[in-house]
């Protein structure tokens, strides 16, 4: 496997920042740091990695995608993360959003329903010593919890409706992103939760594989 700090790569994940994350306008040097420093090409098949660093999502098995970097960029932003925060994620995936996050954040729990998944993303995180991301295999729509609550939480898989059950897993203050829709498009839309309840903003147009589980799809 090629190294993390293989010189192309660095140059390409610079490209990928200027060209698709900030001319887009996203500005938090925070995000833009982690979008720069994790290896995204270690988070797919070695066939892929000469396209990896372009602007669309690819396949990463099981029906799941890595998302396209400008998204990544795009939620993370919107998540608002503090170094002392902690994330869930729903989703794990590649476990490329979860490294990003982890970039940020004092701990990250993210939850992934397909075996296979969640045990080669454990394995990306242990080889690259994210040892603040702590993974579960099961249902995410669910959330986490006994860990709960959070500071923030980003749902990286489109939902037919904002489960009570997540937004009741968020501290007071606390944000959560979330892809809102049919199965076949969505809205990305930001919660926050104050005194006076829960605000919602929607973002921007998108599409995500479903979110599969009792708060979510039918398999």
């Amino acid at each position: 496997m090629t190294d993390s700090d293989d010189e192309s790569y660095t140059g390409r994940r610079k490209d990928m920042v200027a060209r698709q994350i900030v001319a887009r306008g996203i500005t938090d040097p925070r995000v833009l740091a982690a979008m720069e420093k994790v290896p995204r090409h270690l988070f797919v098949s070695e066939a892929l990695w000469d396209q990896v660093y372009g602007d669309h999502p690819l396949p990463i098995g099981h029906g799941q995608t890595i998302s396209q970097p400008y998204i990544v960029a795009e939620m993370t932003q919107a998540l608002d993360v503090s170094p002392d925060d902690r994330v869930l994620e729903i989703g794990t995936g590649s476990g490329y959003q979860a490294a990003i996050l982890a970039e940020l954040a004092y701990r990250v729990y993210t939850v992934e329903r397909v075996r296979e998944l969640a045990i080669a993303a454990r394995a990306f995180f242990d080889e690259l010593r994210y040892h603040n991301i702590v993974t579960r295999c099961g249902d995410g729509s669910l959330g986490w919890p006994e860990e709960a609550p959070f500071d923030a939480i980003m749902v990286t898989a489109g939902a037919p409706y904002v489960s009570k059950k997540l937004l009741s897993q968020l501290k007071m203050g606390g944000r959560m992103v979330i892809p809102v829709g049919d199965k076949h498009s969505q809205t990305l839309v930001k919660l926050v939760r104050d005194e006076d309840g829960i605000h919602q903003t929607d973002m921007l147009g998108c599409r995500f594989v479903n979110l599969v589980g009792e708060e979510g799809w039918e398999a």
